[in-house]
């Protein structure tokens, strides 16, 4: 069985992304990485090369500033990405630039894929997510955060990246059907020191909106403010290795209060039908689950 990894990446040094923790939580598994690396002006590029890993291979591209409606731009690069992918892989580990997966659960993802290889009715494999805000003991709990999303792919021509590049479908727009994995990705997109988190959100909502939008809503602040959220609960068990180093060096402080919920009377009602049957009413799926 052979598997490659792939991803984008682009100005990921001065928004302060942890995109060399995501990438050594998931070469175990990968035979090879391949990284598309967008035109940058902070040494993306370079800070990828020093990590001397000869699993990754880089290759530049250019990114369309104009394709801002629904972060169609990131879509378009990852696929790039995945069109280098070597053509013999069975199997294509996705992880983007904030994202990592625990060293705990690589025994069970490379069985799923042992398992799931020669199983045609299987397309990708669905991931848990955890996503953690404001710092590393506080995870979102409500809707507003996804719950499922796939991670790896077969390495099947015919599967693109869809949308914004959250996850796949086929290039005639079908679902995947994928099987469920027993693991979980971390997410770590909304912690950092909330000056690096302002300056991802810029960076975010450019692919998004035009000027007036960003001058008006994003661009009014120095620093992003983590307080300005509904609900939270704590995380009590261990992160990745490879994010320790990141842990052990936070400079910046965040407490609030999980009790504390910051609901309309909906989301109150929707909330608690979901904490209490778990049932997410009207959720999302872009996946058809069989496995």
């Amino acid at each position: 069985m052979k598997v490659a990894g792939f991803t984008i990446a682009r100005n990921l040094v001065q928004a302060d992304y942890p995109l060399k923790e995501a990438l050594l939580s998931v070469l175990p598994l990968c035979d090879e990485m391949v990284i598309a690396v967008g035109n940058s002006v902070d040494g993306t590029k370079e800070y990828i090369e020093s990590m001397n890993e000869p699993k990754i291979r880089l290759f530049d591209t250019v990114w369309d500033d104009n394709k801002r409606i629904g972060g169609a731009v990131l879509a378009d690069e990852t696929n790039k990405a995945l069109s280098e992918v070597p053509k013999d892989a069975d199997w294509l580990v996705y992880i983007q630039a904030d994202e990592c997966l625990h060293e705990k659960y690589l025994p069970t993802v490379k069985a799923a894929m042992e398992k799931y290889l020669h199983d045609d009715e299987v397309d990708a494999l669905l991931f848990d997510y955890l996503h953690f805000y404001g710092n590393y003991s506080m995870v979102g709990d409500s809707r507003r955060w996804y719950r499922n999303e796939i991670r790896i792919i077969k390495n099947n021509r015919n599967i693109v990246s869809w949308k914004d590049a959250q996850g796949f479908r086929t290039r005639d727009a079908r679902k995947l059907k994928v099987a469920k994995v027993d693991a979980c990705i971390y997410h770590y997109g909304w912690v950092k020191h909330p000056k690096f988190q302002q300056q991802k959100q810029a960076q975010f909502h450019r692919l998004w909106h035009g000027d007036e939008y960003m001058n008006s809503k994003v661009l009014i602040a120095n620093e992003f403010d983590y307080s300005n959220i509904d609900s939270l609960k704590h995380f009590k068990e261990t992160h990745p290795a490879v994010m320790q180093n990141r842990i052990d060096s936070m400079d910046w402080q965040f407490e609030i209060d999980p009790t504390r919920k910051n609901f309309g009377m909906k989301a109150r009602l929707l909330h608690w039908i979901e904490k209490t049957v778990g049932w997410r009413v009207g959720e999302y799926k872009n996946y058809k689950l069989i496995r």
